[in-house]
């Protein structure tokens, strides 16, 4: 079980039984638990660092719901993290779920770091009615497009780790400005300036750090404690570590892996807990029953997210889409910051057509205008489109003359078979470059 803190009832408590690591392995004493806060649990740092350590780690451009907001659960997304053949039942879903969000709880991994979410929701057919008839205000305020507000991390930085990083016999490079805005000023005038780090991680563990400067040409470099780190965490080149320092100074310190691919798909998603056809046939039951079901929601594993802000999703609708058309997509770099990228749409079909016919999961299919090494699928969906860039070609960007004339995706649909048998989709599809459609015919969603 990893450490857990609860966005919806945060409890700060005192640090008196941290953990440290140093040197020399584990020193002092710690509770049983590493949970950062539920009712009673215990917490070993304050909520608000937590919060920015937990959002850091999962990268800039993470979606959390807030309690009681409305969202959209889309069952295709879902299935591509699946890692055995999904339930019959998940096939009935429809295409979507508007629901309300009822809880939001944030865990880490004890084993690899990783982040995620556990996300309770209740499927919500009062609002799907009233979507359907256009009777809803839909709310395009940045913070709720964003979900959970986030507070600025001025003083953070994340690097990707180098084989020298790595190495048994070295240590870690820190940029210089990173280390003068990140770690407290060195004494200059020593004739090897030095100091201890001690910076704690989201399971509340301290590490032990020996921070230098030298060499020629000078540079800042953390020694002592850092092959510990590396080898407790069996980090790897390619893998990303990033402090981040509070008001109060105190050092975070958090591990973003480098996502291993098996054909196209994350290898850390085919085995999830999410993803196993169990939980995915409690879905498919909760749902039928309109009843709560649970979502492990995993940020850095899918750059496409199946649960999605309602405002975020309902604002596509009331846009119009044509083959031909070029637009803006945000994606994140390696060093944790914001890139947004450019292409051209050169499709617009189903994912899906038998079994989900009318989706607009992935319906888009276009052609990026570099070749960044970002993972990017060559299908995309209509909210994941930045609005705040332009987007412009043959066909108009318009907006629907009114509300009620919006047109409702279909909600029920007959069970299909799969045209090869299986019953299993072909997820290799979502990534191989589709053909180019002919004509300029718009879309409207």
């Amino acid at each position: 079980m990893g450490g857990l803190f609860d966005l919806n009832d945060l409890i700060v408590e005192d640090e008196e039984d941290a953990v440290v690591v140093d040197a020399d392995g584990v020193s002092g004493s710690s509770s049983s638990s590493s949970s950062i806060s539920v009712s009673g649990s215990s917490n070993s740092c304050s909520s608000g660092l937590c919060l920015e350590l937990w959002q850091a780690c999962a990268g800039p451009l993470i979606f959390l719901p807030k309690k009681g907001s409305i969202v959209v659960y889309l069952p295709q997304g879902h299935l591509e993290h699946a890692c055995e053949l999904p339930p019959s039942e998940f096939y009935n879903l429809p295409s979507h779920v508007f629901c309300r969000v009822i809880d939001v709880k944030l865990h880490a991994e004890e084993a690899t770091d990783e982040v995620y979410a556990q996300v309770s929701l209740a499927p919500d057919s009062e609002i799907e009615k009233k979507f359907e008839v256009g009777e809803i205000e839909v709310d395009y305020e940045e913070e709720e497009i964003e979900g959970l507000s986030k507070s600025t991390t001025p003083h953070m930085f994340c690097k990707t780790l180098t084989a020298s990083d790595t190495s048994t016999h070295g240590g870690f490079s820190v940029p210089r400005r990173a280390a003068e805005d990140c770690f407290p000023p060195l004494d200059y005038n020593q004739q090897r300036p030095s100091q201890e780090l001690v910076a704690r991680d989201l399971h509340g563990i301290e590490w032990k750090f020996r921070h230098i400067y030298r060499g020629q040409p000078r540079r800042h470099l953390l020694t002592t404690g850092w092959s510990a780190f590396i080898n407790k965490k069996k980090l790897v080149s390619g893998d990303a570590v990033l402090f981040l320092r509070g008001e109060s100074g105190e050092l975070r310190l958090g591990i973003r892996r480098a996502t291993q691919f098996k054909a196209g798909v994350p290898f850390s998603l085919l085995c999830t807990e999410s993803s196993k056809p169990s939980t995915l046939l409690a879905v498919a039951q909760a749902v039928s029953k309109k009843s709560v079901f649970h979502i492990s929601y995993t940020p850095r594993a899918n750059p496409s997210e199946f649960i999605v802000p309602f405002s975020k999703f309902a604002k596509s609708f009331n846009c119009s889409f044509a083959v031909g058309m070029r637009f803006k997509m945000r994606f994140e770099t390696e060093d944790a910051a914001e890139r947004r990228c450019t292409g051209l749409i050169t499709g617009i079909s189903d994912m899906d057509p038998s079994r989900w016919p009318g989706s607009k999961w992935r319906c888009l299919s276009v052609r990026w205008d570099d070749d960044a090494e970002i993972n990017r699928h060559n299908k995309i969906s209509p909210w994941e489109i930045d609005s705040s860039g332009s987007v412009v070609g043959s066909g108009s960007f318009s907006g629907l003359g009114s509300k009620r004339n919006r047109t409702a995706l279909p909600l029920h649909r007959p069970d299909l078979s799969f045209t090869d048998g299986t019953g299993f989709p072909d997820f290799g599809e979502s990534l191989r470059f589709q053909k180019v459609l002919q004509g300029q015919k718009i879309f409207r969603f």
